[in-house]
């Protein structure tokens, strides 16, 4: 049995996971509770957020995001790959700075117009 907190909404529910029992979930409030569970002790995934440079904007860096969630085993990999990531102004909100990042098929988006 493993317990974690949901973070799916505000509730913030103290989740009890039984590994021996098909991944069973207790303690949630809601659907969203029980997929969180299972999901994070099946195979555990993060939206990543960070910055990269930018050049000819008032800011030196961009924000961006994955535009979806990623394994969560691959965040440090992706920080190296989005590192090298260099962009020139203007830059479009969603507009994609990088494609299918460390082949999971997710891209990496601006979350702000530059």
């Amino acid at each position: 049995m493993t317990e974690i907190t949901c973070i799916v909404c505000p509730m913030g529910c103290r989740l009890t996971v039984d590994e021996q029992n098909d991944f069973a979930v207790t303690g949630n409030t809601c659907k969203l509770g029980e997929n969180y569970g299972k999901n994070e002790l099946k195979n555990p995934t993060r939206v990543l957020t960070t910055t990269v440079k930018i050049g000819g904007a008032i800011h030196g860096r961009c924000p961006v995001k994955t535009g979806g969630a990623i394994p969560k085993g691959k965040l440090f990999d992706a920080m190296k790959e989005i590192k090298k990531v260099r962009l020139e102004s203007p830059v479009a909100c969603g507009q994609v700075v990088l494609t299918n990042l460390l082949g999971t098929g997710i891209d990496v988006v601006a979350t702000r117009a530059m």
